[in-house]
């Protein structure tokens, strides 16, 4: 995996970059169906709903390792299947959602997925680079179990 951090005048940004031993359309499974997706992402069963196009809805109850419970909500702003999906994330006291892209590229049967996403504060920036960390390394873990 490779990882880079950028500041740009428009704010802080990361670029995650995986190679993944599953092809594009697994790997576009995996994060587009609800049941899967909450397999993988740490979200309560039952709890993920997925309206995959552009201006659709999208809301799922995360889970923290201690038990804790807190629900998200946004919207797909760009989506190409199997290639790209630009996932806004609702920010309660933001007028405008953070945008996070999530790009797929087929690799010879395997997948290279990068995500990025540009924050306002280093801070914001670390901890949404270390929870799409944590996702990829997730996701991973489930496309090998072949689930």
């Amino acid at each position: 995996m490779s990882a880079e951090q950028t500041t740009t005048d428009s704010g802080f940004s990361y670029d995650l970059t995986r190679t993944l031993d599953a092809p594009v359309d697994r790997v576009w499974q995996a994060w587009t169906t609800p049941d899967q997706y909450a397999r993988w992402a740490y979200a309560a069963p039952g709890s993920v709903e997925m309206d995959v196009r552009p201006g659709g809805a999208w809301k799922a109850t995360m889970v923290t390792p201690d038990g804790g419970e807190f629900p998200l909500t946004g919207s797909y702003l760009g989506v190409t299947e199997n290639r790209l999906l630009v996932v806004g994330m609702d920010v309660p006291g933001r007028p405008e959602p953070t945008v996070m892209t999530v790009e797929l590229d087929e690799d010879g049967g395997r997948t290279r997925i990068t995500t990025r996403q540009t924050c306002d504060t280093s801070e914001e920036r670390d901890t949404a680079e270390q929870g799409s960390t944590m996702l990829l390394d997730s996701l991973t873990a489930f496309l090998a179990e072949g689930a």
